[in-house]
């Protein structure tokens, strides 16, 4: 190993092109470059299967290398009021959810920052128990969801950096701005008030902050959701729905033996629903908290774990979601 690592600097110094192999030891060997790489893409790749647009992702801007890639697999268990409009004329229902995803992550560099991609495909087999204007009604749904597509750059304190440079990278303060946009690509019956997809695009503008102190990473979000109106809800009516304020903040701790814990929240106000311009419901006014660890192995493969629950809701809709995600990165 030692003997690759110095032909790997010799190669470096020589402005000769390093063999794969040798980038891959030469990774393998420097905690440094493990640690921030590798561990900051993981939580970056995080999978949340929560409904209502409530994720909870920590680490969203954290300074990584350019030209990285990331293939993420999620499962999620999310059991309560969930993949439900809370506004709608449905009642005393308890569902549960079982979300698969498939998450793809691209790095690169725009005006000397940090800018990456993410695009989210999930797979949800949703069932449960509720009541629609009076009468109990069982549900079963089971196809794709809503796609996401997140495009975002950090303003301040993360520069697109080569490999070799990013190892000698130390975080302080980073600003980031993000553009997720929710296409309407779900299983959608018109006939149907309760349904996997939206029938709508959706649009969220969010500014993020992030700060490192010592082995401590604290991670804040503000955004809004804006929604088009759904031109088919119930087949002939109109569904609105107003801007839904989104917030996260989120403590990881990461030990020297490059494992990670952190406890996260968010709070979401606002989103109230009119179908043909009659109000619906209350606002959504809900806060949530939870809790993630995640583990690597064999260099280029991780591992996470992440729970989170309601702890307030002003419109009635509570769920818990236990979730595991797996990572494998790649230049």
């Amino acid at each position: 190993m030692m003997e690759a690592l110095q032909d790997f600097r010799t190669n470096q110094k020589s402005g000769q092109h390093p063999t794969s192999a040798n980038v891959w030891v030469y990774i393998l060997s420097n905690n440094q470059f493990f640690v921030k790489a590798f561990w900051l893409l993981l939580i970056c790749v995080g999978f949340s299967g929560s409904a209502n647009s409530q994720e909870l992702e920590a680490r969203a801007y954290a300074n990584l290398p350019k030209d990285l890639n990331a293939v993420a697999l999620g499962y999620a268990y999310t059991k309560g009021s969930v993949a439900v409009d809370a506004s709608l004329p449905i009642e005393d229902f308890t569902l549960t959810a079982h979300t698969y995803a498939f998450r793809y992550v691209r790095t690169f560099g725009v005006a000397h920052k940090l800018a990456r991609m993410h695009v989210t495909v999930p797979y949800v087999d949703l069932a449960g128990q509720a009541k629609v204007i009076g009468q109990d009604t069982s549900i079963a749904r089971n196809g794709l969801g809503d796609t996401r597509v997140q495009i975002g750059i950090n303003l301040i304190g993360s520069p697109a950096l080569e490999r070799k440079d990013f190892v000698k990278y130390t975080q302080k303060t980073i600003v980031g701005i993000t553009l997720t946009t929710s296409i309407p690509t779900g299983q959608y019956y018109t006939d149907k008030r309760i349904n996997l997809g939206t029938h709508r695009w959706a649009f969220k503008p969010e500014i993020g902050a992030s700060k490192k102190i010592n082995q401590v990473y604290a991670d804040a979000y503000v955004g809004m959701w804006f929604y088009e109106s759904n031109p088919a809800y119930l087949e002939t009516k109109i569904l609105k729905q107003e801007p839904l304020l989104s917030t996260q903040a989120h403590v990881s701790y990461y030990f020297k033996n490059q494992s990670m814990i952190g406890i996260d929240g968010n709070w979401f106000k606002g989103g109230k629903v009119s179908i043909d311009d009659i109000p619906s419901g209350r606002r959504i006014d809900h806060w949530r908290v939870g809790a993630t660890c995640a583990v690597p192995f064999a260099g280029k493969h991780v591992v996470k774990l992440q729970f989170h629950t309601s702890v307030y809701s002003g419109n009635g809709t509570t769920f818990d979601v236990l979730s595991f995600g797996y990572q494998y990165v790649f230049f």
